[in-house]
C-alpha cells in the first residue's frame, strides 16, 4: 500500500501536466478550484512539509552552515535576477511580467525533496535548504518583489508578507508542533501526505489555468518560453554556482535542483491576493509548477544512472 502510495506520489509530473492540458481543453473542470481554495490547497501543501520536519532539524543547520548558505544565496541571487531578465528580454506586459518576478523570487519547492531522492543526490542537504529558504522567504520575497516589481505597479510590501506567513510559516510551524507533539498521528498521516500534496499542486495548476484559459492561449508561446528559460537557467545557473563553491558532485546536483524548482504555489496564491487586479499574474505561478517539475525530473533521472548507489541518499521526507 506504502509503494503504491508513494509511485503515485512520484508521478507528480504526468498529474501536473494532465491537470494544466485538461483544464485548457476544458476549462469547467477546474475553474471551481479558485479565490480561498488555492490559498487552503498550500496552506495543506506547507503543513504536509511542516509533519516531516523536527526539532534537530533545525540544530541539523548548523551543522552544515557552508553548503546551506550556498544554496540559499544561490536561491535569492539567481532566480529573481532570472525573473526579472527575462521579463525585461521579452517585453512582457504588467501582469505576467509581475507574475514572472514574484514566483521567480518565491523559495525552493517542496517536490524538489523527491526529486533530489530520484537523483540519488542529498536528499538531507535538500531538505535543510527547503526549510531554510522557506523561512527566509518571510523577509526575501516581499522584499526583492518589491524591489524587482516596483517598477511595473505599485508593490503592497506589508501584504506581501502578512501573505507570506500565513500561507506558508503559520502551517509548517503548526505541522512541526504536531510532528513533536503528536508523533503517532503523524506516523499515520505520513504515507498519504505526499499524494494529497501532488492532488492540491494539480489541482492549483489546474484552477489557476482554467480561469485564464483563454488569455493563457493568447501568449502561451512567450510566456512558456521565459519560463522554461528561467527553470532551465536556474538548474543550470545552480549547478555552476555550487561548482564555482567549490561543492562536491552531489551538493551541486542537490543546490541545481533546489534553486531549479520554485514554490510555485506560493506564487499562484501571493499573485491571487496582492494582485487582484491582474488576473494574468497568476499565469507564470501555473506553468512554472508544471515545467519545473517535468525539467526536475528529467534532469533527475539522468543525474541517477551516474550517481549510483554510493551517494549519500536516505529516504524522502513527505512533503
Amino acid at each position: 500500500m506504502i509503494r503504491a502510495l508513494n509511485l503515485l506520489a512520484n508521478l507528480f509530473p504526468v498529474w501536473v501536466v494532465a491537470a494544466g492540458g485538461l483544464a485548457l481543453l476544458e476549462p469547467k473542470w477546474f475553474a471551481w478550484f479558485g479565490g480561498n481554495w488555492i490559498t487552503w490547497g498550500l496552506a495543506v501543501i506547507m503543513l504536509g512539509m511542516g509533519v516531516t520536519l523536527t526539532f534537530e532539524d533545525f540544530r541539523r543547520v548548523a551543522r552544515r552552515p557552508g553548503l546551506v548558505a550556498i544554496g540559499f544565496v544561490a536561491q535569492f541571487l539567481i532566480m529573481p535576477s532570472l525573473g526579472w531578465s527575462l521579463a525585461k528580454i521579452f517585453h512582457l506586459e504588467p501582469a505576467p511580467a509581475v507574475g514572472l518576478i514574484l514566483v521567480s523570487c518565491c523559495p525552493g519547492g517542496t517536490a524538489s525533496n523527491v526529486v533530489t531522492y530520484i537523483a540519488r543526490a542529498d536528499v538531507a542537504l535538500s531538505v535543510l535548504m527547503t526549510m531554510c529558504s522557506t523561512f527566509g522567504a518571510v523577509i526575501m520575497t516581499p522584499t526583492l518583489t518589491t524591489w524587482l516589481a516596483g517598477s511595473y505597479v505599485p508593490v503592497d510590501f506589508w501584504g506581501l508578507l502578512l501573505g507570506t506567513l500565513k500561507v506558508v510559516i503559520a502551517p509548517v510551524i503548526i505541522g512541526v508542533l504536531l510532528n513533536h507533539f503528536t508523533p503517532r498521528l503523524v506516523r499515520a498521516i505520513n504515507p498519504v501526505a505526499p499524494l494529497v500534496s501532488v492532488i492540491f499542486i494539480a489541482l492549483i495548476c489546474g484552477g489557476i489555468i482554467a480561469r485564464n484559459a483563454g488569455p493563457l492561449k493568447e501568449t502561451a508561446g512567450v510566456l512558456f518560453a521565459a519560463v522554461t528559460l528561467l527553470h532551465v537557467g536556474g538548474f543550470g545557473l545552480g549547478y555552476l554556482f555550487a561548482k564555482a563553491c567549490r561543492c562536491h558532485q552531489t551538493a551541486r546536483q542537490t543546490i541545481s535542483i533546489e534553486v531549479g524548482m520554485q514554490n510555485s504555489g506560493l506564487g499562484a496564491a501571493l499573485a491571487q491576493k496582492n494582485f487582484a487586479a491582474l488576473p494574468a499574474a497568476t499565469l507564470p505561478a501555473a506553468i512554472s509548477a508544471t515545467l519545473h517539475s517535468v525539467i526536475g525530473s528529467l534532469l533527475a533521472v539522468y543525474w541517477r544512472r551516474g550517481n549510483g548507489s554510493n551517494s549519500p541518499i536516505e529516504a524522502p521526507k513527505a512533503n
